[in-house]
């Protein structure tokens, strides 16, 4: 009896600590604002950028743009942390592997992003056309598959959250997949000298990154506490 006992505990993988995880969801807390308010800042001093028009991007280009490349690295990195907690947070359940998955490629777009630059578009930098005759491979691997890996987060998240009876969350879910995947597609055509959207293209590539990092972040903030609040209830029984 010993023996078997034994050999079953070594072959139960051991419980995600609750502070380890904790730490890496709070980086996902971390990475959104961070990225936000770096872009917005730069954005706002660069000379030539028009934030309502230029992709946020394009802030990778020119003499300051490691401030943007650093940036994307960052997030990357920090949100490469928090799908990692996730998963933590997540094991075993619904969603508890596609969600943290889509996460994670989300934040190694990202990373793509921050290694390779955008091609120049709607004329920034000063100079170059409004679309590129050709796109560079360096353009398509910064493109990469980051964003429709959000947005099929997004409804991963709104499932679960339905099964859990969490109408909340579920709806909020589901409205932040249709406003992402409205506001990509604005921006994408704007980029693309869609007449009517070019001019605006900025302002929607921005709010709808808004509209997801914010969705992360308080996707965080909603597991950390309820990590919080489960190891509490642990420690009481106790």
């Amino acid at each position: 009896m010993t023996t078997t006992t034994t050999l079953l505990a070594a072959a139960t993988p051991p419980a995600p600590r609750p502070d380890r995880t904790r730490k890496l969801l709070l980086c996902g807390i971390v990475a959104g604002p961070l990225f936000v308010l770096t872009f917005l800042i730069d954005g706002a001093t660069r000379d030539g950028y028009n934030p309502l028009r230029h992709p946020v991007s394009s802030l990778a280009l020119g003499e300051h743009g490691w401030t943007q490349t650093v940036n994307f690295l960052v997030c990357g990195l920090l949100t490469l942390a928090f799908a990692i907690g996730v998963r933590r947070a997540l094991r075993p359940g619904r969603a508890a592997t596609w969600g943290p998955l889509l996460i994670g490629v989300w934040a190694v777009g990202l990373l793509v992003a921050g290694a390779f630059t955008t091609d120049p578009v709607s004329g920034y930098p000063a100079g170059t056309p409004d679309a590129p005759t050709a796109y560079s491979t360096s353009g398509a691997l910064h493109d990469g598959v980051g964003f429709p890996a959000l947005i099929v987060a997004f409804f991963v998240f709104t499932r679960r959250f339905a099964g859990q009876r969490r109408r909340g969350w579920a709806i909020y879910s589901a409205l932040t997949g249709l406003a992402f995947l409205a506001g990509f597609i604005l921006a994408s055509a704007g980029f693309s000298q869609t007449a009517g959207l070019v001019d605006l293209a900025g302002l929607y590539q921005r709010i709808t990154i808004v509209i997801g990092l914010l969705w992360l972040t308080l996707l965080a903030v909603h597991l950390r506490n309820h990590l919080s609040s489960t190891a509490a209830r642990g420690s009481a029984r106790r």
